[in-house]
């Protein structure tokens, strides 16, 4: 497997994991996250994903604190030439919407918490149906006409609209968006197989889904209801309780297990090397610990062969 990925139609190069920010200030503390991004950056890594709205979920959080640790961290350290930093724009509860003046206001502060001149990537986190795609990609190509990010991307928006987007863009000489950021895992495959692999596969756009461990379920530690009690995650884990049985779930669970027990690795590798044999060019996972990492970085040079990854689309037909 490939130790880097080059981001299409960029100077850019990232190792095939990205390092999900969400949890700095948030389950991560200031000097957690710091040994989390330093052992990061020690095991290869160079690619950091964060956006405006973290934390803004957690009780006495208002958004941004990811990004202010990220900062602080960048500062400390005085490597911002060796990191690649994505962030996003468009759910910071004040400054919520893709319109132009949110969001080159949002760009604005999130330069200014991560304490550097431009991004590298640069996303519409989600879409403002009151904006039209239009608008939207005039807006971010002149985010990067102003220097301020150095290329941009797409989340969470329909396949129509992040289709347009691409078309639009392509049409009109615009900046076209080089990556996209959708939900993907072995319990999420269905739209992003169906509806967005082919926009990626078509306008030539890198792929750096989020969620890609299942908020966790896919590592093993979830098997009911019960061990999700008291986590800080559990608002998010629900979703994959309710959306599909658990005993599906628990099915592939259980498929990542053999897979893993057969190659004496961590189910949590399994679970994100079944992604990049799938194509993707990066999957987001975050960790609350180093400890945590030791099993996310493993991913990366972890080849699964045809019959293993046969063996958890199989496990995993239900949600495909």
């Amino acid at each position: 497997m490939a130790t880097s990925q080059r981001i299409p139609r960029t100077d850019l190069s990232v190792f095939p994991i990205n390092l999900g920010g969400n949890t700095f200030g948030w389950t991560s503390d200031r000097q957690q996250s710091f040994d989390v991004l330093d052992a990061f950056v020690a095991a290869g890594g160079n690619f950091i994903d964060t956006a405006d709205v973290y934390s803004a979920w957690a009780e006495g959080h208002s958004g941004g604190e990811s990004e202010t640790v990220l900062g602080e961290w960048l500062t400390a350290r005085g490597n911002r030439d060796d990191v690649v930093i994505a962030t996003k724009a468009g759910a910071h509860p004040e400054l919520s919407g893709q319109s132009r003046d949110n969001v080159f206001a949002a760009i604005d502060a999130s330069l200014k918490r991560l304490q550097i001149d431009a991004v590298d990537l640069y996303y519409a986190h989600f879409d403002d149906d009151s904006v039209s795609i239009e608008d939207q990609a005039r807006t971010y190509h002149d985010v990067v006409e102003s220097g301020r990010a150095r290329a941009i991307g797409v989340s969470n928006y329909s396949p129509e609209r992040m289709r347009r987007w691409f078309e639009y863009a392509s049409a009109e000489g615009l900046t076209v968006p080089v990556a996209i950021q959708p939900h993907y895992n072995l319990l999420k495959r269905k739209d992003y197989e169906q509806e967005y692999a082919p926009i990626a596969r078509e306008f030539d756009a890198a792929v750096f889904p989020y969620f890609s461990l299942a908020s966790g379920f896919l590592t093993g530690k979830y098997r009911s209801t019960s061990d999700i009690e008291g986590s800080a995650r559990k608002d998010m884990i629900d979703d994959y309780f309710s959306e599909a049985s658990l005993s599906s779930g628990v099915d592939v669970v259980s498929a990542l297990e053999e897979v893993a027990t057969a190659r004496d690795v961590e189910v949590t590798s399994v679970a994100l090397a079944y992604l990049l044999a799938k194509g993707v060019t990066a999957p987001i996972a975050s960790a609350r610990t180093t400890d945590q990492l030791t099993a996310v970085m493993a991913a990366a040079s972890l080849d699964l062969d045809d019959a293993e990854v046969s063996r958890l689309d199989e496990a995993s037909a239900p949600f495909a």
